[in-house]
């Protein structure tokens, strides 16, 4: 009787662990299934007014971002890649999001010049407000100063990703670009979060509203860790719902790392 009763309870446990692994391989092989699409949320560094609020309704939902980084001005009176950030951006590596480059002195373009170099006027630094003319190399040096920074503060390199402040390109910096060996990550019509905006004309309810109506598979979303001037700030209003909403509609979220376009970047 023992050794019957001992061998109905291995049979038992055996089919139970055959039952879990099962159920087991099923959950897994659902899960892609379930999504509907990816959205790759990203955001600039700006004013860092909402960087730790965004930080914490990412975790929340497990929702990896890639975030770029300029050394701007911070509502604490520092700038953003200070040694006073340090522990922000070693916890957002530790999550495993990505990281590109937005130019040190969030440098914007403003034309190219007749003889290969560009115009340009950084918004912060010792030329801050001033027009200059760069090289391509100045420009690839500009864009690898975050890179340097970056591995200072954290140990950690960038990805071979860049954003150009405002998104704006010529011909002369998209080359620039990529010779320094960084690919340009823009953003969808629709992925254009309205941050910036006066939030008088552009509420948080209709920003929201038009993303959740607007995002498709494989968009890039854009967004600010904090804008100076918009009086009713975009985040948290709109972050938290924006997330949970699209989970709804089945939309998962990945990195610019997982992107069709840039994961096979060397």
């Amino acid at each position: 009787m023992k050794a019957a009763a001992t061998v109905r309870a291995f049979l038992l446990a055996a089919a139970a662990v055959h039952s879990g692994l099962a159920g087991a391989a099923s959950s897994v092989t659902s899960a892609p299934a379930s999504c509907k699409g990816t959205i790759y949320l990203s955001f600039d560094t700006g004013s860092q007014s909402q960087a730790e609020f965004i930080a914490q309704t990412l975790k929340k939902h497990n929702v990896k971002a890639t975030f770029f980084l300029a050394n701007e001005k911070t509502v604490n009176g520092d700038y953003s890649l200070d040694p006073s950030w340090v522990s922000y951006w070693k916890a957002r590596v530790a999550e495993g999001h990505a990281f590109g480059t937005h130019t040190f002195d969030h440098v914007y373009v403003l034309r190219d010049l007749p003889d290969g170099r560009m115009e340009m006027k950084p918004q912060f630094g010792k030329s801050a407000g001033r027009k200059i003319a760069w090289t391509a190399q100045q420009y690839c040096d500009e864009l690898k100063r975050v890179d340097q920074r970056f591995h200072e503060l954290t140990g950690a390199a960038l990805d071979p990703l860049w954003r150009a402040p405002g998104g704006r390109l010529t011909p002369h910096l998209r080359a620039a670009g990529e010779a320094c060996g960084y690919r340009h990550v823009g953003w969808a019509e629709a992925g254009f979060s309205g941050d910036e905006l006066p939030s008088e004309k552009w509420p948080n309810d209709k920003l929201l509203k038009r993303a959740l109506d607007g995002l498709k598979d494989g968009d890039i979303f854009m967004a600010h860790l904090g804008i100076w001037s918009r009086k009713d700030p975009w985040a948290p209003a709109v972050l938290d719902p924006l997330i949970a909403g699209l989970k709804q509609k089945g939309f998962c979220f990945a990195t610019m790392r997982a992107h069709p376009d840039y994961k096979k970047h060397p």
